[in-house]
């Protein structure tokens, strides 16, 4: 498939990279640093989707199959990139005629108020007894803003037409690939309270040609 990966340098992005050549993939990697990528045989955009518009980003993603983006704040100055440059790249993608598109967001977002949420549960189904009461309350204070943004990228997301798909995972971490992983639509999953990076890059592969993870939430969870 010919794929367009976002935010190709972070965590995510750079196992979404190396993951999806290793499967033989026709992949164009999106970076605001491109000297930062792996090396490797993938076409190499650069733009920084703090301020690139739709018109910028079209020529990425013009005959993709299918565009994966792990776009989010990385700093407090960041702050706003997941909603302003989701934006731009649905809109890319609309007028090159892309459909398919898998976010990555947060576990916690389900709950997290937005302009077109203003009124989300209080908990999420799949979160237990501590995480609701202890955690939770804590991790969403401490990171409001990014989580601010993230509600609002999801929201832009369902305001589209496009076959997205939103994959929210716990707390990441480094270890490699297992492809052993729970998932869940439309909530968070019970004692899930880690994924690794490379186990998210895997699952958003992998649920590209899955039609029943379109306009969908998923929780994942190692």
């Amino acid at each position: 498939m010919k794929l367009t990966i976002f935010a190709a340098t972070g965590g995510i992005g750079r196992q979404l990279l190396e993951q999806a050549v290793a499967a033989g993939h026709d992949v164009t990697a999106v970076a605001r640093n491109p000297q930062n990528l792996p090396a490797t045989p993938a076409r190499v955009v650069t733009a920084d989707l703090a301020s690139a518009g739709a018109a910028t980003l079209q020529p990425a993603v013009e005959g993709a199959d299918a565009v994966l983006s792990a776009l989010g704040a990385r700093t407090k100055s960041d702050t706003g990139v997941a909603a302003k440059g989701t934006k731009a790249i649905t809109e890319a993608m609309r007028a090159s005629g892309v459909r398919r598109l898998i976010v990555v967001s947060a576990a916690p977002i389900g709950t997290v108020p937005s302009p077109g949420r203003p009124h989300p549960p209080r908990h999420d189904p799949g979160d237990g007894f501590l995480l609701r009461y202890l955690a939770d309350p804590i991790v969403k204070r401490a990171l409001r803003a990014h989580y601010a943004d993230l509600a609002e990228m999801e929201d832009v997301l369902r305001d589209s037409d496009l076959d997205w798909t939103v994959v929210r995972p716990p707390r990441l971490t480094s270890k490699p690939v297992t492809g052993r992983y729970r998932t869940a639509y439309g909530r968070n999953i019970r004692r899930g309270l880690f994924a690794s990076r490379a186990d998210v890059a895997h699952y958003m592969l992998r649920a590209i040609s899955q039609p029943e993870t379109f306009r969908q939430t998923v929780g994942i969870a190692s």
